[in-house]
């Protein structure tokens, strides 16, 4: 046993040295191409037509995609320029013990995440092997994706390096063959002239802001691979382009499929694999489609291992792997009911996460002025960030005021212009002013604290 685990991931929530990082601009670039060109991204793109038209959609997801990429970017830059995991950079602001909560439930969060993955990617699998043999057993396969997912996942950032080059490769080919074939078949000036829907769920503005979530989305989990990018600007460069690329490609094929199907008067389904078998494409698009939300799911589970080693760092990598993948592979099998609540999920983790993220942004740029002490993050020796009693009061009053926010204004009183970009300038602001308020711009010692206390803060 001994022998076997020493092959496995020896990842940790330390700063990783510049000499073992991995990834330049290519590998960044490809990493956060084929996180995003996946089926649940496609799946977004289709939920906006016929609600709104084909040209307004395409601007939703242009604007969003430039726009949401930004805070993503900046939020990976950190991780690059101190090698930590996000989870453990959100110490600095949250303070050593405040951390713990936001990590908690981005673990929890990732968990979900992946079981709609997990289920995605059975379906595509499950269509493959029944279109070959004729065999249908969607949830053998779900199992069957869950156990890949952990066996590449459990190797650690290498292994996952390694998947997304090839897998972002397939899903751009793929999705130049799909456009080629639909705009050759069919007449595109059609899309831009279809009835609306007569009572649309979504409208431009909607759309916009779900594009944009979908980039908050990522934000938890950014630094986690960041941290291993070899340059600053490389990093950045990558992530920015590599996203906008991925989501342009991924939500507008979804539009375009949606509304060529709609006009060819197919019946619409939240499996894009069915619409692209009407199309031609469906064991290609199956089997590529499987690959690339397997890799999406990879990352899921690594980031939500990295989240509970957070709190629990003596675990190690492997052990929370193994027994996370286990409770995706059981919430996965829920099936339908995971999609019916798809738009809320995402949501969900707006809500959840801009708050956050708003915060860790305004602390390292605006108030601590890019300053960060990596080592002491990680480890608490010094007691830096340790604020009152390692909770910094003043990050949890400006989470709770944006959360609420977010809250009443997407579930309770929605608004016509959507509450992702008003949420993050409340938290970020609200943080702000607390701050300058509590004077805790600046970290500070604690000259009293020993170090058996800083280490369990």
């Amino acid at each position: 046993m001994a022998n076997w685990t020493q092959q496995l991931g020896r990842d940790n929530i330390t700063p990783t040295p510049k000499n073992e990082r991995s990834m330049n601009f290519f590998a960044t670039f490809a990493l956060w191409l084929a996180a995003n060109v996946v089926i649940t991204t496609v799946m977004t793109g289709m939920m906006f037509v016929p609600d709104i038209s084909f040209t307004d959609a395409l601007w939703a997801i242009l604007i969003g995609s430039v726009l949401g990429a930004i805070p993503l970017a900046l939020t990976g830059n950190i991780g690059t320029r101190t090698g930590l995991p996000t989870m453990v950079i959100t110490r600095a602001s949250f303070g050593q013990k405040g951390a713990i909560l936001p990590a908690l439930v981005n673990t929890i969060i990732l968990i979900g995440w992946s079981w709609i993955q997990a289920y995605m990617a059975g379906l595509s699998l499950n269509y493959a092997i029944e279109y070959a043999t004729g065999y249908s057993n969607v949830e053998l396969f779900v199992i069957l994706t869950e156990v890949l997912v952990v066996a590449i996942t459990i190797y650690g950032h290498r292994g996952v390096e390694r998947m997304e080059k090839w897998v972002s490769v397939a899903m751009l080919l793929l999705s130049a063959a799909v456009f080629i074939k639909l705009f050759t078949a069919y007449d595109a000036g059609s899309l831009f002239t279809m009835q609306l829907s007569e009572n649309p769920a979504i409208t431009g503005i909607i759309a916009f802001d779900l594009v944009v979530a979908t980039a908050f989305s990522w934000m938890s989990t950014v630094c986690d691979f960041n941290r291993n990018c070899q340059g600053e600007k490389a990093g950045m460069l990558g992530t920015y382009l590599g996203y906008i690329t991925a989501t342009v490609i991924a939500m507008g094929l979804g539009a375009t499929v949606s509304g060529f199907s709609i006009l060819a008067g197919m019946e619409q389904t939240y499996d894009p694999t069915i619409l692209l078998n009407a199309h031609g494409f469906g064991l290609i698009a199956s089997v590529v489609v499987f690959f690339s939300v397997l890799s999406t799911n990879v990352m899921a589970l690594y980031s939500a291992t990295m989240s509970f080693m957070n709190v629990f760092p003596k675990l190690g990598f492997w052990k929370p792997t193994l027994l996370m993948g286990i409770l995706c592979t059981i919430g996965a099998l829920l099936k339908e009911a995971l999609m019916t609540n798809f738009f809320n999920f995402i949501l969900l983790i707006a809500t959840m996460f801009i708050p956050v993220f708003a915060i860790v942004l305004v602390d390292y740029f605006m108030l601590k002025k890019r300053d960060y002490d990596a080592e002491e993050i990680a480890s608490g020796k010094k007691g830096l960030y340790h604020y009152q009693n390692g909770i910094n009061y003043a990050a949890y009053a400006a989470y709770v005021i944006g959360a609420v926010f977010a809250y009443y204004f997407t579930y309770v009183q929605p608004l016509s212009i959507g509450s992702t970009v008003l949420t993050f300038f409340i938290s970020g602001v609200g943080y702000w002013v607390l701050m300058k308020v509590s004077g805790q711009t600046t970290v500070q010692s604690q000259p009293d604290l020993d170090e058996e206390q800083a280490v369990e803060a």
